[in-house]
């Protein structure tokens, strides 16, 4: 396959050919370079075109190749998906500092393009995947479109192994910590000043999921951040809120939920009994779509195992009896 150009080539096969290595060694193919061309031989030699294909396209992207994407890269060609180029063309929202924020898994570019066309999204996945800061850069994009007058950011202030009471300060300087992950994005995508300046205002407004009791929320992009932890009540508390011209986002991870033994999730309850409501969209991104360092899909995908075997002998067990 040839790559056009000899710096296409030198960016596509690694480092020390490093690339091109794990390719052979994942696709058990043979390869050798001849001029700019890559030349692959195997039964799967059209799956390491694909791949070639789509590394490509990160580099056309402006993107870099990193082990990450490359595996990536290879998951994709083995399923006949799209190029990962493709992905990396959307621009979701731009830094303070001109960085493009960018989906980097069709997980991700399915969960923007849901936000995008409807009022309310549900996205769950594990830690990793980018939910609550692509939320956050929709957000901050539908604000800067003037789409939206005020970006609001809650989440449910439980405890996870730790007590409130025993935090110094007031309520709000004790829930801060459970909202830090919202501040930081916002500050990266607004840049401290504007940020500042919109907080001052209330054009954003950032406070536990028990503020929002009582209030009709219009004219907003409204996100529920490690929704996991809302009672059914919360939930249906915060759902009820929507107002005209407001998108709601509600975001996180089933398995990992804080709520005290007896109480249910009342994400897992609004993802069942709304999944099949019009302008509303449920989006479950996986392992697969976690972007943060490669040992964190690892560790993910041995906690789902795990609890695999767990449900499995607890199975078993009521079998027996």
């Amino acid at each position: 396959m040839d790559t056009g150009s000899l710096d296409r080539l030198r960016t596509v096969i690694g480092v020390l050919d490093e690339n091109l290595t794990t390719i052979a060694r994942e696709l058990s193919l043979s390869t050798r370079i001849d001029g700019t061309r890559i030349v692959l031989t195997g039964e799967e030699a059209q799956t390491g075109a694909s791949v070639i294909r789509s590394l490509l396209s990160v580099v056309d992207a402006g993107e870099l190749i990193d082990r990450s994407s490359l595996l990536y890269c290879i998951s994709l060609a083995r399923e006949g998906g799209e190029d990962l180029g493709g992905v990396l063309k959307d621009v979701v929202a731009v830094t303070s500092r001109g960085k493009p924020v960018k989906c980097k898994t069709v997980g991700q570019k399915e969960y923007v393009a849901a936000m995008r066309e409807n009022t309310v999204t549900f996205g769950t996945g594990p830690a990793g995947t980018g939910k609550t800061y692509l939320a956050v850069s929709c957000a901050v994009a539908a604000y800067k479109s003037k789409l939206v007058e005020k970006i609001i950011l809650t989440r449910p202030a439980v405890e996870a192994g730790e007590k409130l009471g025993f935090l110094p300060g007031d309520l709000q300087t004790k829930v801060d910590p459970y909202l830090r992950p919202l501040y930081d994005a916002l500050q990266e995508l607004f840049g401290m000043e504007t940020y500042a300046k919109l907080m001052e205002k209330g054009a954003i407004e950032v406070a536990p999921l028990a503020y929002m009791r009582g209030r009709t929320l219009s004219g907003a992009f409204v996100i529920l951040d490690e929704a996991q932890n809302a009672t059914r009540e919360q939930m249906k508390m915060f759902l009820t809120r929507l107002g005209e011209g407001s998108k709601m986002v509600v975001t996180g991870d089933l398995t990992q939920t804080d709520l005290p033994d007896g109480k249910s999730s009342g994400l897992a309850h609004a993802v069942n009994v709304l999944k099949d409501v019009p302008d509303i969209a449920v989006i479950r991104l996986t392992e697969r779509d976690v972007v943060r360092h490669p040992l964190v899909t690892a560790i993910v995908r041995a906690y789902e195992k795990d609890e695999q075997r767990r449900e499995d002998a607890r199975r078993r067990k009521g079998e027996k009896r």
